[in-house]
């Protein structure tokens, strides 16, 4: 699944195309994603792109009725082409743009999300959501004070969007990592100082991953495919059973909210 600073690099890469530009009308071939693309989005006609932002791994388009919002699921990429470019079979929904180009979702399992918010108001999806991880509303006293109210392990917290958004299961793996936490930490065990480490932690590995990703915004632009999310060099995640990079001790994995976490006993302690 795209995390966090997929969403972000895929906002970057579609920005310089929809900016200045009018979005002449939606081309809906598959109408039932997760959820049903609503009427609103079918109507949309002649409307200048005013912005686009990201709310956690949403993206949102700028319109000047309202927001149109994108998630992107489990499978689904976008890419700017031609408008005459021929649709491939999972190529649910066209947004014909006023420069010739059409913006492209493309989803194979139709896990994502075409939506509409209306102007002055905020859809379900984006209520109650937990500060952004890059900006300043995240910061060690908030995190401390959020964990002092839990005792489950301190990895389902990172990940919980009500605390903070955008932390995935790669990043979660590999910030605890870099800390020299424990996953399986209850929450309310965070000391200070560990919270003041790990909110350092979680910036510093997602600012860098938007950053390797960069360099795949050029693709964005490419008829023949996936922006193709960026490589990265992962410290423990997806390396379980291998050596440490560290210390060289087997890294364990372990199911944790039935997602896999990937830890080093020797670094981050046993629980």
């Amino acid at each position: 699944m795209p995390e966090l600073p997929e969403v972000e690099v895929s906002r970057l890469g579609i920005s310089p195309h929809l900016q200045q530009q009018r979005i002449e009308k939606v081309v809906v071939r598959q109408r039932q994603l997760r959820w049903l693309i609503p009427d609103e989005v079918l109507q949309i006609n002649q409307q200048p792109v005013l912005d686009v932002t990201r709310r956690a791994k949403y993206l949102l388009i700028h319109l000047p009725d309202g927001e149109l919002i994108i998630h992107l699921g489990m499978s689904g990429h976008l890419k700017v082409v031609p408008a005459v470019t021929p649709a491939g079979k999972h190529d649910h929904v066209d947004i014909y743009l006023s420069n010739g180009l059409v913006l492209r979702l493309n989803d194979t399992r139709r896990f994502g999300a075409v939506l509409w918010q209306p102007k002055d108001t905020m859809h379900t999806l984006m209520e109650n959501l937990g500060p952004e991880p890059l900006l300043g509303d995240f910061h060690a006293a908030m995190l401390l004070a959020a964990c002092q109210k839990r005792s489950s392990a301190i990895k389902l917290v990172l990940m919980d969007n009500h605390v903070v958004v955008g932390v995935g299961n790669i990043y979660a793996n590999e910030a605890l990592f870099q800390a020299g936490i424990h996953p399986k930490m209850p929450a309310n065990q965070l000391s200070a100082e560990k919270a003041e480490l790990l909110v350092q932690v979680v910036k510093q590995i997602l600012a860098k991953a938007i950053t390797q990703g960069g360099t795949t915004l050029k693709d964005f632009s490419q008829t023949d495919g996936k922006p193709g999310y960026f490589a990265q060099q992962l410290l423990v995640y997806g390396r379980g059973g291998e050596e440490c990079f560290s210390c060289q001790t087997e890294l364990k994995e372990i199911r944790l909210g039935q997602r896999s976490t990937v830890y080093c006993p020797a670094c981050q302690g046993e629980h």
